[in-house]
């Protein structure tokens, strides 16, 4: 599984010893929404503790999804929202939604934006039976939309397979986010 090259502060080990020490209700509770809306993801692989890296976390996480049979995979491709949404709009995201949501763009969209994305987002859910997801804090509002009208073409198991790809990246950066939130919560308790 890859694991993403992005420009902020790599956690140290010492920070994923922090993850090692949690109780399980406090690590669920820590990486409950790592992969939206799926906090069963965080309790199965508590057990895999002690990780080495957060990469070795994200690994555990990234095996124990790809071990999911298929509809366990449609199931979480669920649990995302649409991007640019009717949750956007009402205000009902995640906090971690709304932030990446927020990087890309998709509170200032246009009406003819939000529009175009409605209807794809609906046409995808209809073709497919799950919810597009891509991420959000890697792409911008033009390139989300040319995904949206690129992969509403393809098949439904090539979907799958971008999709829990993308949540992967997802998973990736709110691991890091939580790490760094804990290190800050650490130092703040000094």
């Amino acid at each position: 599984m890859q694991v993403l090259s992005v420009k902020m502060a790599q956690p140290t080990t010492r920070q994923v010893e922090v993850l090692n020490k949690l109780n399980f209700e406090e690590f669920v509770e820590k990486l409950g929404n790592i992969v939206e809306k799926s906090p069963m993801v965080a309790a199965a692989v508590w057990s895999k503790r002690p990780f080495c890296s957060l990469q070795d976390v994200h690994k555990a996480i990234g095996d124990f999804i790809d071990g999911l049979p298929i509809y366990g995979k449609e199931g979480l491709l669920r649990c995302f929202p649409d991007l640019a949404g009717k949750l956007t709009r009402e205000g009902r995201l995640s906090a971690d939604s709304t932030g990446e949501q927020r990087s890309a763009g998709l509170f200032d969209l246009t009406t003819e934006e939000q529009t175009n994305i409605a209807r794809l987002n609906s046409r995808y859910k209809e073709k497919f039976g799950f919810r597009f997801v891509l991420c959000a804090r890697l792409n911008k509002k033009d390139a989300i939309l040319a995904g949206l009208k690129t992969r509403i073409n393809n098949s439904k198991d090539e979907e799958i397979k971008t999709g829990i790809g993308e949540a992967k990246k997802i998973c990736w950066l709110r691991l890091v986010d939580v790490v760094q939130r804990e290190r800050v919560g650490v130092i703040a308790n000094l």
